[in-house]
């Protein structure tokens, strides 16, 4: 099991967070914690803030091997967003124990890092995209005298692309909202909800949060709620089952969620619990807009992306309790699928579209 650990020790070397000056205004947008110091790369291991505690502990994980990083990610140490920065990290570890190996070595380690990683968590695909490319980069640089070096520059390169593309997605998504929304999130959206909260920040507009809880582990009242209200933004928290009664008492005015994967049919992979509050959006003709950097040209539609199921003892307790009758047994899909028909807007960095307009626009690659 990795180490955990309440301190910050050594050298770090990359970290995923920061503010990007060059798109503040001159009232400077603090980013949340979960932002800022979710993983960080340093010369010997990689630290990732454990969610699971989070924010009434404040401790990392230490990650010392591919191996380490791919169980933090199984044991939800990080989600949503953290595994594409915390594997990509992984990659480095890896390049860094097969620098003194020769090229063939090295290629086979890196590969069969890749395939751990992608193990972990098979309906977001990011983890997939990132050491994929990754695994290409290692493949041209099999030779190179600066193997683990070139890896790690790579790698910061991912991460800066990353935190750009979350901006330009947030930044479309608060050009849709107007002033005085009530916005109605469903688990926790990473980058892309705090960027779009950033965003109408920066807009000057005025907006309140309501976040589900999201059973099991809670994701929505601690982590997504914590962001938001550590942003300034007045939050709400409300138990899964009542997204729809909220919505018939006039308290919502949007529905916005990330996806973990967007089909080029326009079907939204997202938390389990995403579909029955599409279906009560459409009901009370409240907007559901998805956010995701692009959609997957590799899924045609949601019946081909794989949809997780986790251990069904974790829908049984709750941080840790149980919280069910020791005489039933437990179901966990962690996603399920948003047809297109109950989503208003697909939310990319290429900017806005309807459903059924993504394959149209997203069928080639984007021009480098």
């Amino acid at each position: 099991m990795p180490a955990v650990d309440g301190q910050v020790k050594g050298k770090v070397r990359r970290r995923w967070g920061g503010v990007n000056l060059a798109t503040m205004t001159a009232a400077t947008i603090a980013m949340p914690t979960l932002i800022r110091e979710s993983v960080i790369l340093e010369e010997d291991r990689v630290r990732i803030l454990d969610r699971r505690v989070f924010p009434f502990t404040k401790r990392f994980v230490d990650c010392r091997t591919v191996e380490d990083v791919a169980r933090a990610i199984e044991e939800m140490v990080t989600q949503s967003g953290g595994p594409f920065y915390a594997a990509s990290a992984a990659m480095v570890l890896a390049a860094r124990s097969a620098e003194a190996l020769g090229p063939g070595l090295r290629i086979e380690t890196l590969a069969a890092a890749a395939r751990r990683l992608i193990a972990t968590r098979p309906t977001n695909n990011m983890i997939a995209q990132v050491v994929g490319s990754l695994l290409d980069m290692a493949r041209a640089e099999a030779t190179s005298d600066e193997f683990a070096a070139t890896i790690e520059r790579t790698v910061a390169g991912i991460w800066e692309r990353q935190r750009s593309a979350s901006w330009r997605v947030g930044t479309h998504c608060a050009e849709l909202l107007g002033d005085d929304e009530s916005i109605l999130t469903h688990c926790w959206a990473e980058s892309l909800i705090v960027e779009t909260l950033a965003a109408t920040l920066r807009q000057g507009k005025r907006v309140k949060m309501i976040c589900t809880e999201t059973r099991p582990y809670l994701q929505g009242a601690r982590l997504t709620a914590h962001c938001a209200a550590e942003m300034g933004i007045d939050t709400t928290v409300i138990t899964d089952n009542m997204a729809a009664h909220a919505m018939d008492r006039g308290l919502v005015t949007v529905f916005i969620t990330a996806a973990d994967r967007v089909a080029m049919s326009g079907h939204v992979i997202n938390k389990v619990g995403t579909l029955q509050i599409a279906v009560a959006a459409k009901h009370f003709a409240i907007p559901y807009f998805a956010m995701v950097h692009a959609p997957d040209r590799n899924a045609a539609t949601g019946a081909d992306v794989p949809i997780e199921e986790r251990d069904p003892e974790e829908s049984l307790h709750c941080l840790g309790v149980r919280t069910a009758s020791p005489l039933v047994r437990g179901w966990y899909p962690a996603f399920d699928v948003t047809p297109p028909e109950l989503v208003g807007k697909i939310v990319t960095g290429r900017g806005v579209f309807a459903p059924d307009r993504v394959l149209r626009h997203f069928s080639v690659p984007e021009p480098a």
